[in-house]
Protein backbone atom coordinates (compact mmCIF):
# COMPACT_ATOMS: atom_id res chain seq x y z
CA UNK A 1 0.00 0.00 0.00
CA UNK A 2 2.97 2.31 0.40
CA UNK A 3 4.31 1.97 -3.16
CA UNK A 4 1.59 4.22 -4.59
CA UNK A 5 1.58 6.68 -1.70
CA UNK A 6 2.54 10.25 -2.56
CA UNK A 7 5.02 12.25 -0.51
CA UNK A 8 3.93 15.62 0.77
CA UNK A 9 6.37 17.31 -1.63
CA UNK A 10 4.26 16.09 -4.56
CA UNK A 11 1.15 17.87 -3.35
CA UNK A 12 2.19 21.41 -4.29
CA UNK A 13 4.36 22.94 -7.01
CA UNK A 14 8.06 23.07 -6.18
CA UNK A 15 8.56 26.76 -5.46
CA UNK A 16 11.90 26.43 -3.65
CA UNK A 17 13.84 25.57 -6.81
CA UNK A 18 12.36 28.44 -8.85
CA UNK A 19 12.44 31.14 -6.18
CA UNK A 20 15.84 32.55 -7.32
CA UNK A 21 14.22 33.63 -10.61
CA UNK A 22 11.92 35.96 -8.68
CA UNK A 23 14.52 37.33 -6.29
CA UNK A 24 15.41 40.07 -8.75
CA UNK A 25 13.05 42.79 -9.90
CA UNK A 26 12.38 42.97 -13.63
CA UNK A 27 11.81 46.24 -15.40
CA UNK A 28 8.73 46.71 -17.52
CA UNK A 29 10.00 45.33 -20.82
CA UNK A 30 8.41 46.56 -24.03
CA UNK A 31 9.23 43.24 -25.72
CA UNK A 32 7.51 41.20 -23.01
CA UNK A 33 4.14 41.12 -24.80
CA UNK A 34 5.79 40.14 -28.08
CA UNK A 35 7.46 37.15 -26.42
CA UNK A 36 4.58 36.02 -24.21
CA UNK A 37 1.88 36.54 -26.86
CA UNK A 38 3.95 35.93 -29.99
CA UNK A 39 1.05 34.72 -32.19
CA UNK A 40 -1.18 37.64 -31.20
CA UNK A 41 1.69 40.10 -31.60
CA UNK A 42 2.33 38.83 -35.12
CA UNK A 43 -1.35 39.28 -35.96
CA UNK A 44 -1.36 42.86 -34.70
CA UNK A 45 1.69 43.70 -36.82
CA UNK A 46 0.01 42.14 -39.84
CA UNK A 47 -3.14 44.20 -39.24
CA UNK A 48 -1.19 47.45 -39.22
CA UNK A 49 0.62 46.50 -42.43
CA UNK A 50 -2.25 44.95 -44.39
CA UNK A 51 -3.51 46.50 -47.60
CA UNK A 52 -6.80 44.58 -47.50
CA UNK A 53 -9.85 46.54 -48.59
CA UNK A 54 -11.54 45.69 -45.31
CA UNK A 55 -8.85 45.34 -42.62
CA UNK A 56 -10.51 43.18 -39.95
CA UNK A 57 -8.99 41.18 -37.11
CA UNK A 58 -10.77 38.85 -34.73
CA UNK A 59 -9.18 38.09 -31.36
CA UNK A 60 -10.37 35.46 -28.93
CA UNK A 61 -10.24 37.01 -25.44
CA UNK A 62 -12.22 36.98 -22.24
CA UNK A 63 -14.96 39.58 -21.91
CA UNK A 64 -13.06 42.02 -19.70
CA UNK A 65 -11.71 45.47 -20.45
CA UNK A 66 -8.21 44.43 -19.33
CA UNK A 67 -7.66 42.60 -22.60
CA UNK A 68 -8.85 45.48 -24.74
CA UNK A 69 -6.60 47.85 -22.77
CA UNK A 70 -3.60 45.59 -23.46
CA UNK A 71 -4.43 45.38 -27.17
CA UNK A 72 -4.84 49.15 -27.36
CA UNK A 73 -1.48 49.69 -25.67
CA UNK A 74 0.35 47.24 -27.94
CA UNK A 75 -1.23 48.60 -31.14
CA UNK A 76 -0.41 52.15 -30.09
CA UNK A 77 3.18 51.11 -29.35
CA UNK A 78 3.56 49.37 -32.70
CA UNK A 79 2.10 52.36 -34.57
CA UNK A 80 4.05 54.92 -32.57
CA UNK A 81 7.01 55.01 -34.98
CA UNK A 82 4.90 56.13 -37.96
CA UNK A 83 4.70 59.80 -38.83
CA UNK A 84 1.28 61.17 -37.81
CA UNK A 85 -1.12 61.99 -40.63
CA UNK A 86 -4.26 64.09 -40.50
CA UNK A 87 -7.48 62.39 -41.55
CA UNK A 88 -11.07 63.60 -41.73
CA UNK A 89 -11.94 67.23 -42.16
CA UNK A 90 -13.98 70.18 -41.00
CA UNK A 91 -17.73 70.67 -41.12
CA UNK A 92 -19.07 74.22 -41.28
CA UNK A 93 -22.72 74.91 -40.48
CA UNK A 94 -24.14 78.12 -41.90
CA UNK A 95 -27.84 78.31 -41.18
CA UNK A 96 -29.46 75.57 -43.21
CA UNK A 97 -26.30 74.85 -45.17
CA UNK A 98 -23.55 72.41 -44.16
CA UNK A 99 -20.24 72.18 -46.00
CA UNK A 100 -17.24 69.92 -45.58
CA UNK A 101 -13.61 70.38 -46.49
CA UNK A 102 -10.48 68.27 -45.87
CA UNK A 103 -8.74 68.86 -42.58
CA UNK A 104 -6.17 71.64 -42.49
CA UNK A 105 -5.06 70.91 -38.92
CA UNK A 106 -5.57 68.37 -36.18
CA UNK A 107 -7.77 70.90 -34.35
CA UNK A 108 -10.54 70.81 -36.96
CA UNK A 109 -13.83 69.55 -35.54
CA UNK A 110 -13.83 66.25 -37.46
CA UNK A 111 -10.09 65.81 -37.87
CA UNK A 112 -8.17 62.82 -36.61
CA UNK A 113 -4.55 61.72 -36.38
CA UNK A 114 -5.43 58.02 -36.32
CA UNK A 115 -4.44 56.26 -33.11
CA UNK A 116 -6.23 53.41 -31.37
CA UNK A 117 -9.68 53.73 -29.83
CA UNK A 118 -11.63 51.06 -27.95
CA UNK A 119 -15.08 50.44 -26.50
CA UNK A 120 -16.31 47.45 -24.54
CA UNK A 121 -19.94 48.47 -25.04
CA UNK A 122 -21.14 51.29 -27.25
CA UNK A 123 -24.38 52.71 -28.60
CA UNK A 124 -25.02 54.07 -32.07
CA UNK A 125 -24.78 57.74 -31.06
CA UNK A 126 -21.42 57.20 -29.35
CA UNK A 127 -20.03 55.26 -32.31
CA UNK A 128 -21.35 57.28 -35.26
CA UNK A 129 -21.83 60.71 -33.72
CA UNK A 130 -25.09 62.61 -34.02
CA UNK A 131 -26.87 65.68 -35.36
CA UNK A 132 -28.35 67.91 -32.65
CA UNK A 133 -31.01 70.55 -33.30
CA UNK A 134 -31.30 73.12 -30.53
CA UNK A 135 -33.42 76.25 -31.00
CA UNK A 136 -33.21 75.92 -34.80
CA UNK A 137 -29.43 75.61 -34.55
CA UNK A 138 -27.76 72.53 -36.00
CA UNK A 139 -24.75 71.05 -34.24
CA UNK A 140 -22.69 68.06 -35.42
CA UNK A 141 -20.97 65.93 -32.84
CA UNK A 142 -18.23 63.43 -33.76
CA UNK A 143 -18.37 59.80 -32.67
CA UNK A 144 -15.72 57.21 -31.91
CA UNK A 145 -15.25 56.45 -35.61
CA UNK A 146 -14.49 60.09 -36.41
CA UNK A 147 -11.89 60.27 -33.66
CA UNK A 148 -10.33 56.99 -34.87
CA UNK A 149 -10.43 57.87 -38.59
CA UNK A 150 -7.22 56.59 -40.14
CA UNK A 151 -6.44 54.48 -37.10
CA UNK A 152 -7.74 51.36 -35.35
CA UNK A 153 -11.02 50.66 -33.54
CA UNK A 154 -11.31 47.86 -30.95
CA UNK A 155 -14.85 46.69 -30.22
CA UNK A 156 -16.46 43.82 -28.35
CA UNK A 157 -18.23 41.32 -30.59
CA UNK A 158 -21.11 41.00 -28.14
CA UNK A 159 -21.90 44.69 -28.80
CA UNK A 160 -22.42 43.97 -32.48
CA UNK A 161 -24.29 40.69 -31.88
CA UNK A 162 -26.71 42.48 -29.56
CA UNK A 163 -27.16 45.39 -32.01
CA UNK A 164 -27.16 43.95 -35.56
CA UNK A 165 -28.08 47.29 -37.15
CA UNK A 166 -24.96 48.78 -35.60
CA UNK A 167 -22.84 46.17 -37.35
CA UNK A 168 -24.59 46.60 -40.71
CA UNK A 169 -23.86 50.32 -40.74
CA UNK A 170 -20.30 49.79 -39.54
CA UNK A 171 -19.73 47.24 -42.28
CA UNK A 172 -21.15 49.61 -44.90
CA UNK A 173 -18.76 52.37 -43.79
CA UNK A 174 -15.74 50.04 -43.95
CA UNK A 175 -16.78 48.76 -47.38
CA UNK A 176 -17.52 52.14 -48.98
CA UNK A 177 -14.80 54.00 -47.02
CA UNK A 178 -17.21 56.88 -46.59
CA UNK A 179 -19.30 58.08 -43.68
CA UNK A 180 -22.90 58.98 -44.45
CA UNK A 181 -24.96 60.93 -41.93
CA UNK A 182 -28.23 59.16 -41.16
CA UNK A 183 -31.16 60.00 -38.98
CA UNK A 184 -31.50 57.80 -35.89
CA UNK A 185 -35.26 57.98 -36.38
CA UNK A 186 -36.31 56.26 -39.61
CA UNK A 187 -39.65 58.07 -39.62
CA UNK A 188 -38.05 61.52 -39.54
CA UNK A 189 -35.29 62.51 -41.99
CA UNK A 190 -32.38 64.78 -41.11
CA UNK A 191 -33.40 68.46 -40.90
CA UNK A 192 -30.82 69.33 -43.58
CA UNK A 193 -28.48 67.75 -46.08
CA UNK A 194 -25.03 66.89 -44.71
CA UNK A 195 -22.26 65.87 -47.11
CA UNK A 196 -20.48 62.59 -46.48
CA UNK A 197 -16.81 62.37 -45.61
CA UNK A 198 -14.04 59.87 -46.40
CA UNK A 199 -13.37 57.39 -43.61
CA UNK A 200 -11.16 54.36 -43.25
CA UNK A 201 -9.96 52.46 -40.22
CA UNK A 202 -8.85 49.03 -39.06
CA UNK A 203 -11.27 47.05 -36.92
CA UNK A 204 -10.40 44.60 -34.13
CA UNK A 205 -13.26 42.53 -32.72
CA UNK A 206 -12.71 40.77 -29.39
CA UNK A 207 -14.80 38.16 -27.63
CA UNK A 208 -15.15 34.66 -26.26
CA UNK A 209 -15.13 31.67 -28.57
CA UNK A 210 -18.92 31.27 -28.58
CA UNK A 211 -19.34 34.93 -29.59
CA UNK A 212 -16.77 34.46 -32.35
CA UNK A 213 -18.73 31.43 -33.56
CA UNK A 214 -21.99 33.41 -33.65
CA UNK A 215 -20.32 36.20 -35.60
CA UNK A 216 -18.77 33.69 -37.99
CA UNK A 217 -22.22 32.24 -38.64
CA UNK A 218 -23.54 35.74 -39.34
CA UNK A 219 -20.62 36.75 -41.61
CA UNK A 220 -18.99 33.56 -42.95
CA UNK A 221 -17.32 35.17 -46.01
CA UNK A 222 -15.96 38.12 -44.07
CA UNK A 223 -14.55 36.09 -41.18
CA UNK A 224 -12.84 33.75 -43.64
CA UNK A 225 -10.76 36.71 -44.84
CA UNK A 226 -10.16 38.23 -41.41
CA UNK A 227 -6.91 37.96 -39.46
CA UNK A 228 -7.45 35.63 -36.51
CA UNK A 229 -5.49 35.22 -33.27
CA UNK A 230 -6.00 34.40 -29.61
CA UNK A 231 -4.89 35.86 -26.32
CA UNK A 232 -3.16 32.85 -24.78
CA UNK A 233 -4.42 32.47 -21.22
CA UNK A 234 -1.54 30.30 -19.95
CA UNK A 235 2.17 29.81 -20.46
CA UNK A 236 3.71 26.34 -20.40
CA UNK A 237 6.83 26.25 -18.21
CA UNK A 238 9.26 24.00 -20.06
CA UNK A 239 12.48 25.86 -19.29
CA UNK A 240 13.93 28.75 -17.29
CA UNK A 241 13.16 31.10 -20.17
CA UNK A 242 9.38 30.74 -19.75
CA UNK A 243 9.68 31.26 -16.01
CA UNK A 244 11.57 34.52 -16.50
CA UNK A 245 9.00 35.61 -19.09
CA UNK A 246 6.16 35.00 -16.64
CA UNK A 247 7.99 36.98 -13.95
CA UNK A 248 8.45 39.88 -16.38
CA UNK A 249 4.77 39.65 -17.33
CA UNK A 250 3.70 39.92 -13.68
CA UNK A 251 6.06 42.84 -13.03
CA UNK A 252 4.70 44.61 -16.12
CA UNK A 253 1.14 44.21 -14.79
CA UNK A 254 2.24 45.51 -11.39
CA UNK A 255 3.61 48.62 -13.08
CA UNK A 256 0.51 49.01 -15.29
CA UNK A 257 -1.86 48.91 -12.30
CA UNK A 258 0.44 51.05 -10.11
CA UNK A 259 0.55 48.38 -7.40
CA UNK A 260 3.08 48.35 -4.55
CA UNK A 261 6.24 46.32 -5.14
CA UNK A 262 6.11 42.66 -4.09
CA UNK A 263 8.41 40.91 -1.63
CA UNK A 264 10.09 37.61 -2.42
CA UNK A 265 7.70 35.81 -0.05
CA UNK A 266 4.76 36.60 -2.37
CA UNK A 267 5.91 34.32 -5.16
CA UNK A 268 5.41 30.87 -3.54
CA UNK A 269 1.88 31.84 -2.49
CA UNK A 270 1.05 33.36 -5.88
CA UNK A 271 2.43 30.36 -7.79
CA UNK A 272 0.48 27.85 -5.67
CA UNK A 273 -2.72 29.80 -6.28
CA UNK A 274 -1.82 30.14 -9.97
CA UNK A 275 -1.46 26.37 -10.29
CA UNK A 276 -4.89 25.90 -8.71
CA UNK A 277 -6.24 28.32 -11.30
CA UNK A 278 -4.61 26.63 -14.31
CA UNK A 279 -4.87 23.09 -12.92
CA UNK A 280 -1.29 22.18 -13.86
CA UNK A 281 1.99 22.54 -11.98
CA UNK A 282 3.82 23.26 -15.25
CA UNK A 283 1.39 25.94 -16.42
CA UNK A 284 1.03 29.51 -15.13
CA UNK A 285 -1.72 31.99 -16.00
CA UNK A 286 -1.29 35.05 -18.20
CA UNK A 287 -4.78 36.44 -17.60
CA UNK A 288 -4.17 40.10 -16.67
CA UNK A 289 -7.46 40.37 -14.80
CA UNK A 290 -6.72 37.32 -12.63
CA UNK A 291 -3.14 38.31 -11.76
CA UNK A 292 -4.14 41.90 -11.03
CA UNK A 293 -6.98 40.76 -8.78
CA UNK A 294 -4.71 38.62 -6.58
CA UNK A 295 -2.23 41.44 -6.04
CA UNK A 296 -4.89 44.14 -5.67
CA UNK A 297 -6.60 42.09 -2.97
CA UNK A 298 -3.26 41.49 -1.25
CA UNK A 299 -2.53 45.24 -1.36
CA UNK A 300 -5.63 45.80 0.81
CA UNK A 301 -3.93 43.83 3.60
CA UNK A 302 -0.54 45.42 3.04
CA UNK A 303 0.72 47.56 5.94
CA UNK A 304 4.24 48.18 4.61
CA UNK A 305 5.72 49.64 1.48
CA UNK A 306 5.63 46.26 -0.28
CA UNK A 307 3.22 43.34 -0.55
CA UNK A 308 4.34 40.33 1.46
CA UNK A 309 3.43 36.67 1.27
CA UNK A 310 1.30 36.86 4.40
CA UNK A 311 -0.70 39.71 2.82
CA UNK A 312 -1.60 37.52 -0.14
CA UNK A 313 -2.37 34.57 2.16
CA UNK A 314 -4.69 36.78 4.21
CA UNK A 315 -6.47 37.94 1.07
CA UNK A 316 -6.93 34.36 -0.19
CA UNK A 317 -8.13 33.09 3.19
CA UNK A 318 -10.58 35.96 3.52
CA UNK A 319 -11.95 35.31 0.03
CA UNK A 320 -12.32 31.58 0.73
CA UNK A 321 -14.19 32.36 3.96
CA UNK A 322 -16.55 34.81 2.23
CA UNK A 323 -17.29 32.32 -0.54
CA UNK A 324 -17.39 29.24 1.68
CA UNK A 325 -20.95 29.33 3.02
CA UNK A 326 -22.39 26.64 0.73
CA UNK A 327 -19.43 24.29 1.21
CA UNK A 328 -19.74 24.58 4.99
CA UNK A 329 -23.48 23.84 4.89
CA UNK A 330 -22.88 20.70 2.81
CA UNK A 331 -20.19 19.54 5.26
CA UNK A 332 -22.56 20.21 8.16
CA UNK A 333 -25.18 17.97 6.54
CA UNK A 334 -22.61 15.16 6.37
CA UNK A 335 -21.35 15.69 9.91
CA UNK A 336 -24.94 15.68 11.22
CA UNK A 337 -25.56 12.38 9.36
CA UNK A 338 -28.20 13.92 7.15
CA UNK A 339 -26.02 12.83 4.23
CA UNK A 340 -24.54 9.40 4.94
CA UNK A 341 -20.79 9.29 4.36
CA UNK A 342 -18.74 6.73 6.29
CA UNK A 343 -15.08 7.47 6.99
CA UNK A 344 -14.22 4.35 8.97
CA UNK A 345 -14.98 0.63 8.88
CA UNK A 346 -15.62 -1.49 5.79
CA UNK A 347 -18.75 -2.37 3.81
CA UNK A 348 -19.55 -4.59 0.85
CA UNK A 349 -20.67 -2.75 -2.28
CA UNK A 350 -20.33 0.78 -0.89
CA UNK A 351 -17.60 3.28 -1.74
CA UNK A 352 -16.84 6.98 -1.27
CA UNK A 353 -16.54 8.73 -4.63
CA UNK A 354 -15.46 12.34 -5.01
CA UNK A 355 -17.51 15.00 -6.76
CA UNK A 356 -17.11 18.69 -7.56
CA UNK A 357 -20.15 20.85 -6.91
CA UNK A 358 -20.75 23.99 -8.97
CA UNK A 359 -23.81 26.08 -8.18
CA UNK A 360 -24.97 28.62 -10.80
CA UNK A 361 -24.25 32.13 -9.56
CA UNK A 362 -21.69 30.89 -7.01
CA UNK A 363 -18.05 31.84 -7.68
CA UNK A 364 -16.32 28.85 -6.11
CA UNK A 365 -16.53 25.14 -6.88
CA UNK A 366 -16.04 22.80 -3.93
CA UNK A 367 -15.56 19.11 -3.38
CA UNK A 368 -18.05 16.75 -1.78
CA UNK A 369 -17.80 13.00 -1.16
CA UNK A 370 -20.64 10.94 -2.61
CA UNK A 371 -21.67 7.44 -1.55
CA UNK A 372 -22.01 4.98 -4.42
CA UNK A 373 -23.64 1.67 -3.63
CA UNK A 374 -24.03 -1.52 -5.64
CA UNK A 375 -26.19 -4.58 -5.03
CA UNK A 376 -26.08 -7.78 -7.08
CA UNK A 377 -28.54 -10.62 -7.36
CA UNK A 378 -29.16 -13.64 -9.54
CA UNK A 379 -30.31 -12.40 -12.90
CA UNK A 380 -29.68 -12.15 -16.61
CA UNK A 381 -26.49 -10.08 -16.56
CA UNK A 382 -28.14 -6.67 -16.76
CA UNK A 383 -26.26 -3.75 -15.17
CA UNK A 384 -28.77 -1.12 -14.09
CA UNK A 385 -27.57 2.47 -13.92
CA UNK A 386 -30.22 3.91 -11.59
CA UNK A 387 -29.21 7.50 -12.41
CA UNK A 388 -29.80 6.84 -16.10
CA UNK A 389 -33.08 5.03 -15.46
CA UNK A 390 -34.30 7.96 -13.38
CA UNK A 391 -33.16 10.38 -16.13
CA UNK A 392 -30.67 11.98 -13.73
CA UNK A 393 -27.56 10.62 -15.44
CA UNK A 394 -25.88 12.43 -18.33
CA UNK A 395 -24.50 10.90 -21.49
CA UNK A 396 -20.87 10.98 -20.35
CA UNK A 397 -21.78 9.24 -17.10
CA UNK A 398 -23.63 6.55 -19.07
CA UNK A 399 -20.59 6.12 -21.32
CA UNK A 400 -18.33 5.63 -18.28
CA UNK A 401 -20.71 2.96 -16.91
CA UNK A 402 -20.66 1.02 -20.18
CA UNK A 403 -16.86 1.19 -20.41
CA UNK A 404 -16.29 -0.19 -16.92
CA UNK A 405 -18.84 -2.95 -17.54
CA UNK A 406 -16.99 -3.90 -20.74
CA UNK A 407 -13.72 -4.24 -18.83
CA UNK A 408 -15.29 -6.49 -16.19
CA UNK A 409 -16.97 -8.81 -18.73
CA UNK A 410 -13.70 -9.10 -20.67
CA UNK A 411 -11.74 -9.92 -17.49
CA UNK A 412 -14.18 -12.63 -16.42
CA UNK A 413 -13.82 -14.43 -19.80
CA UNK A 414 -17.22 -16.08 -19.51
CA UNK A 415 -18.48 -18.60 -22.04
CA UNK A 416 -22.05 -17.74 -21.18
CA UNK A 417 -24.03 -14.80 -19.91
CA UNK A 418 -23.16 -13.43 -16.47
CA UNK A 419 -25.70 -15.01 -14.08
CA UNK A 420 -25.89 -11.85 -11.97
CA UNK A 421 -27.65 -8.53 -12.37
CA UNK A 422 -26.36 -5.41 -10.65
CA UNK A 423 -27.78 -2.04 -9.66
CA UNK A 424 -25.51 0.99 -9.10
CA UNK A 425 -26.63 4.33 -7.71
CA UNK A 426 -25.37 7.60 -6.28
CA UNK A 427 -27.09 7.57 -2.89
CA UNK A 428 -28.87 10.75 -1.75
CA UNK A 429 -28.33 12.40 -5.12
CA UNK A 430 -31.27 14.53 -6.22
CA UNK A 431 -29.88 16.36 -9.22
CA UNK A 432 -28.29 15.39 -12.53
CA UNK A 433 -25.04 13.43 -12.41
CA UNK A 434 -22.67 13.61 -15.35
CA UNK A 435 -19.04 12.96 -16.16
CA UNK A 436 -17.01 9.78 -16.01
CA UNK A 437 -14.82 10.66 -13.01
CA UNK A 438 -16.75 8.20 -10.82
CA UNK A 439 -16.34 5.20 -13.13
CA UNK A 440 -13.36 3.84 -11.15
CA UNK A 441 -15.36 4.06 -7.92
CA UNK A 442 -18.40 2.44 -9.56
CA UNK A 443 -16.26 -0.40 -10.91
CA UNK A 444 -14.69 -1.05 -7.50
CA UNK A 445 -18.13 -1.06 -5.85
CA UNK A 446 -19.39 -3.54 -8.46
CA UNK A 447 -16.39 -5.83 -7.94
CA UNK A 448 -16.86 -5.62 -4.17
CA UNK A 449 -20.50 -6.64 -4.47
CA UNK A 450 -19.75 -9.49 -6.89
CA UNK A 451 -16.84 -10.85 -4.81
CA UNK A 452 -18.55 -10.18 -1.44
CA UNK A 453 -15.33 -8.38 -0.44
CA UNK A 454 -15.82 -5.27 1.75
CA UNK A 455 -14.37 -1.86 0.81
CA UNK A 456 -12.54 0.33 3.33
CA UNK A 457 -14.70 3.35 4.01
CA UNK A 458 -11.79 5.53 5.13
CA UNK A 459 -10.59 5.82 1.51
CA UNK A 460 -12.29 7.87 -1.20
CA UNK A 461 -11.75 7.41 -4.93
CA UNK A 462 -11.79 9.49 -8.09
CA UNK A 463 -10.78 8.64 -11.64
CA UNK A 464 -12.17 7.27 -14.87
CA UNK A 465 -11.27 3.93 -16.45
CA UNK A 466 -10.91 2.74 -20.02
CA UNK A 467 -11.78 -0.68 -21.44
CA UNK A 468 -8.36 -2.00 -20.47
CA UNK A 469 -8.58 -1.01 -16.80
CA UNK A 470 -6.26 1.98 -17.06
CA UNK A 471 -7.11 4.88 -14.76
CA UNK A 472 -7.41 8.21 -16.57
CA UNK A 473 -7.14 11.78 -15.23
CA UNK A 474 -10.15 13.80 -14.11
CA UNK A 475 -10.85 17.44 -13.29
CA UNK A 476 -11.37 19.36 -10.06
CA UNK A 477 -8.83 17.24 -8.22
CA UNK A 478 -7.76 19.73 -5.54
CA UNK A 479 -11.33 20.52 -4.55
CA UNK A 480 -12.25 16.81 -4.44
CA UNK A 481 -9.36 15.88 -2.14
CA UNK A 482 -9.95 18.85 0.15
CA UNK A 483 -13.67 18.10 0.38
CA UNK A 484 -13.02 14.58 1.74
CA UNK A 485 -10.13 15.77 3.92
CA UNK A 486 -12.27 18.37 5.69
CA UNK A 487 -14.90 15.75 6.57
CA UNK A 488 -12.25 13.37 7.94
CA UNK A 489 -10.50 16.20 9.77
CA UNK A 490 -13.67 17.41 11.49
CA UNK A 491 -14.54 13.88 12.55
CA UNK A 492 -11.09 12.67 13.53
CA UNK A 493 -8.01 11.92 11.48
CA UNK A 494 -6.92 8.41 12.43
CA UNK A 495 -3.90 8.02 10.14
CA UNK A 496 -5.71 5.58 7.81
CA UNK A 497 -7.88 7.95 5.81
CA UNK A 498 -6.93 9.11 2.37
CA UNK A 499 -7.81 9.45 -1.28
CA UNK A 500 -6.98 7.43 -4.39
CA UNK A 501 -6.34 9.54 -7.49
CA UNK A 502 -5.13 8.81 -11.04
CA UNK A 503 -1.33 8.93 -11.35
CA UNK A 504 -1.72 11.24 -14.34
CA UNK A 505 -3.34 13.81 -12.04
CA UNK A 506 -0.30 14.26 -9.77
CA UNK A 507 0.92 17.18 -11.87
CA UNK A 508 -2.37 18.98 -11.19
CA UNK A 509 -2.00 19.04 -7.40
CA UNK A 510 -1.78 22.30 -5.48
CA UNK A 511 -3.47 21.49 -2.18
CA UNK A 512 -4.20 23.67 0.80
CA UNK A 513 -1.41 23.83 3.34
CA UNK A 514 -3.37 22.01 6.05
CA UNK A 515 -3.79 19.00 3.74
CA UNK A 516 -0.06 19.02 2.95
CA UNK A 517 0.77 19.21 6.67
CA UNK A 518 -1.54 16.27 7.44
CA UNK A 519 0.14 14.16 4.74
CA UNK A 520 3.58 15.13 6.04
CA UNK A 521 2.54 14.00 9.53
CA UNK A 522 1.04 10.77 8.04
CA UNK A 523 -2.41 11.60 9.37
CA UNK A 524 -3.85 11.57 5.84
CA UNK A 525 -2.70 9.81 2.68
CA UNK A 526 -2.96 10.23 -1.06
CA UNK A 527 -2.32 7.29 -3.38
CA UNK A 528 -1.75 7.62 -7.13
CA UNK A 529 -2.71 4.61 -9.26
CA UNK A 530 -2.32 3.76 -12.93
CA UNK A 531 -4.88 0.97 -13.16
CA UNK A 532 -7.80 -0.65 -11.41
CA UNK A 533 -5.42 -3.49 -10.48
CA UNK A 534 -3.51 -1.04 -8.25
CA UNK A 535 -6.64 0.56 -6.76
CA UNK A 536 -8.39 -2.64 -5.63
CA UNK A 537 -5.73 -3.81 -3.10
CA UNK A 538 -5.77 -0.35 -1.51
CA UNK A 539 -9.56 -0.40 -1.22
CA UNK A 540 -10.20 -4.04 -0.32
CA UNK A 541 -6.89 -5.47 0.89
CA UNK A 542 -7.19 -8.14 -1.81
CA UNK A 543 -5.61 -8.35 -5.26
CA UNK A 544 -7.65 -8.65 -8.40
CA UNK A 545 -5.81 -11.72 -9.71
CA UNK A 546 -2.87 -13.90 -8.65
CA UNK A 547 -1.70 -17.42 -9.41
CA UNK A 548 -2.19 -18.93 -5.96
CA UNK A 549 -4.34 -18.03 -2.99
CA UNK A 550 -7.59 -16.10 -2.77
CA UNK A 551 -8.18 -13.06 -4.99
CA UNK A 552 -11.15 -11.05 -6.16
CA UNK A 553 -11.31 -12.58 -9.62
CA UNK A 554 -11.33 -16.12 -8.22
CA UNK A 555 -14.02 -15.17 -5.68
CA UNK A 556 -16.27 -13.89 -8.46
CA UNK A 557 -15.61 -16.95 -10.64
CA UNK A 558 -16.39 -19.32 -7.76
CA UNK A 559 -19.61 -17.46 -7.03
CA UNK A 560 -20.61 -17.65 -10.71
CA UNK A 561 -19.81 -21.41 -10.77
CA UNK A 562 -21.90 -21.95 -7.64
CA UNK A 563 -24.89 -20.14 -9.16
CA UNK A 564 -24.53 -22.13 -12.38
CA UNK A 565 -24.50 -25.39 -10.41
CA UNK A 566 -27.67 -24.41 -8.55
CA UNK A 567 -29.27 -23.38 -11.79
CA UNK A 568 -28.35 -26.73 -13.37
CA UNK A 569 -30.02 -28.61 -10.50
CA UNK A 570 -33.19 -26.59 -10.85
CA UNK A 571 -33.23 -27.26 -14.60
CA UNK A 572 -32.71 -31.02 -13.99
CA UNK A 573 -36.00 -31.53 -12.05
CA UNK A 574 -38.34 -31.19 -15.06
CA UNK A 575 -36.14 -33.60 -16.99
CA UNK A 576 -36.39 -36.23 -14.19
CA UNK A 577 -40.19 -35.97 -14.16
CA UNK A 578 -40.25 -36.29 -17.92
CA UNK A 579 -38.10 -39.47 -17.76
CA UNK A 580 -40.39 -40.95 -15.06
CA UNK A 581 -43.47 -40.42 -17.25
CA UNK A 582 -41.67 -41.94 -20.26
CA UNK A 583 -40.81 -45.06 -18.25
CA UNK A 584 -44.49 -45.55 -17.34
Amino acid sequence: MTSNRLEWRNLQPDTDSILPFFAQAYDADASCFALVQSRLFDGLKLLLATSASMPLMMVKTSETVDYQALLQHELATLDDGNAPEIYGGCYTVDGASVTWQPAGSAQDNFASVGGVRRADWIEAEQLFGCVRLQQNRVQLEPGLLHRANGGTVILSIRTLLAQPLLWLRLKQIMTSKRFEWLSPDETRPLPLSIPSMPMEFRLVLTGERDALADFQEMEPELTALAIYSEFEENIQIVSEEELVLWAKWVFALIARHALPPVAESVWPVLIREAVRYTGDQDTLPLCPAWIARQLQDAALYCTDAEIKGEDLESALESRAWREGFLAERVRDEILLDQIVIETEGETIGQINALSVIEFPGHPRAFGEPSRISCVVHVGDGEFTDVERKAELGGNIHAKGMMIMQAWLIAELELDQQLPFSASLVFEQSYSEVDGDSASLAELCALISALASQPIFQHIAVTGSVDQFGRVQPVGGLNEKIEGFFHICNQRNLDGKQGVIIPAANVRHLSLQQEVVDAVREEKFHIWAVNSVYEALPLLTGAEWDKETGPCLLRSIQERIAHINQLDARHRAWPLRWLNWFNQR
